[in-house]
């Protein structure tokens, strides 16, 4: 009988705007949640079999939920460089605690006392070790992360691998015999400039590298380093008497400079080992940019890599999602990189509690890369991306429901009166 339909279809009717003020009422109370992603509940009609004539055979309505996980969300600037937000496509990986991996767009990421990062959530974010070599981020899966640890490197040093010098020498300079130079290892040694560089050993002592440049001929210079420790004679790597110093030179070898331009008529990179208590270090010192002119001005500029023992003053996280430790002397070090995950239809992951989303075979495998790449958004340090679900949008929603409900259960009782006068009609 139709009327039992019409009793079923304001049920369905009603059971449908429920669900409609459940997602609303989601909505509202995540409105100021982190990366949280908006639930809407769509209509889908349902029909018994009915055609064109006879009595219709009313069914009702049908419900799907369904998640705005692909929409963005607005940005808000904030003051911790933990917080992360990603300006286009992507998601964080995180873990729970029982090391499931999740995705997620909530960067509210706090340092936790063994140095992971959480969120507030809960779920702890992952990425590659650097230490490991460069990372290689896989086409279908998930694998191959790890926790990102800003304690891992604890305290600790670098050593010195590489360094450079830049500086224009003068063409004009006096050439000095190269049996009187620093490399002949002679009393009364000349040389025609000199610089110094800081390095570090494998357990963080300073090792200060003295450089000296010596006009051997027209268009040559000699190079020449010494380890300053092994010096008596204030700086020069010979004592004041003229002995040899203790530490013989490290390096030594001829600069060619191109009469036409001034500059060297080829690479030239240095390499040798760096003082360490009898451990092997080699280090290569680019000499390449060096330049001859006619001038007396000897302005060198140089810089070399590692740093002496020292723990991890603070990390920054740049657009590519590279994490690098700060430390005390200002010196920074690559330790992780944050990938972004990716799937083919991201409004199909499963959520789960802690706004983070499960894969589904709807959603499609999962393919990671870095920020910046490809198809991948950038990684913003110091902004977090807000809730996509608009309060007046929701509100409105939310009287639109209630008055769907209010008219279903209208039909219910009009159907109802119906039955009554059906079976009234016996008496």
């Amino acid at each position: 009988m139709s009327l039992y339909g019409v009793l079923r279809s304001g049920v369905s009717g009603m059971n449908a705007q429920g669900s409609r003020l459940a997602t609303t009422a989601d909505n509202i109370a995540n409105a100021n949640t982190v990366g949280y992603k908006r639930a809407s509940t769509e209509f889908s009609s349902m029909v018994i079999g009915n055609s064109r004539s006879g009595s219709y055979q009313p069914a009702g309505v049908t419900t799907q939920t369904r998640y705005a996980i692909g929409e963005a969300g607005s940005y808000l600037s904030t003051t911790s460089g933990l917080d992360l937000a990603i300006t286009g496509s992507g998601f964080f990986v995180v873990q729970d605690a029982g090391g499931t991996p999740y995705l997620t767009r909530a960067g509210s990421f706090v340092e936790q006392p063994d140095g992971t990062l959480k969120n507030a959530g809960g779920f702890t974010l992952l990425g590659y070790d650097l230490s490991a070599g460069t990372p290689s981020p896989s086409a279908n899966s998930l694998t191959g992360l790890v926790p990102v640890n800003v304690n891992a490197l604890g305290m600790t040093a670098s050593p010195t691998t590489s360094g450079y010098i830049t500086a224009t020498l003068n063409s004009n300079a006096d050439v000095i015999a190269a049996a009187d130079a620093p490399s002949a290892n002679a009393a009364g040694a000349e040389y025609t400039n000199k610089t110094s560089l800081t390095a570090y050993d494998n357990l963080g002592n300073q090792v200060m590298l003295d450089v000296y440049f010596t006009k051997t001929g027209s268009n040559e210079w000699e190079y020449a380093v010494f380890d300053r420790a092994g010096s008596t004679g204030g700086g020069f790597p010979y004592a004041a008497t003229g002995t040899p110093a203790v530490g013989p030179v490290l390096s030594t070898g001829t600069l060619n400079f191109d009469p036409t331009n001034g500059k060297l008529t080829g690479p030239m990179i240095a390499s040798f080992s760096v003082p360490n208590d009898g451990s092997t270090q080699t280090m290569t010192l680019d000499l390449s940019g060096m330049t001859q002119l006619g001038t007396t001005e000897f302005t060198p500029t140089g810089d070399t890599d590692g740093n002496a023992a020292q723990s991890v003053d603070s990390i920054e996280i740049s657009n590519e999602g590279i994490v690098y430790a700060i430390f005390g002397d200002g010196t920074r070090k690559a330790t992780f990189q944050i990938p972004l995950a990716n799937v083919p239809s991201p409004d199909n992951l499963t959520p789960v509690a802690g706004n983070a989303y499960s894969i589904s075979m709807d959603s499609g495998d999962p393919s990671l890369g870095f920020a910046g790449s490809s198809s991948f958004g950038v990684i913003s340090s110091g902004s977090l991306e807000q809730s996509n679900a608009d309060m007046a949008t929701e509100l409105t929603a939310m009287i639109e429901a209630q008055r769907g409900y209010t008219a279903n259960s209208k039909v219910f009782q009009t159907g109802s009166d119906l039955l009554d006068v059906l079976v009234n009609l016996k008496r």
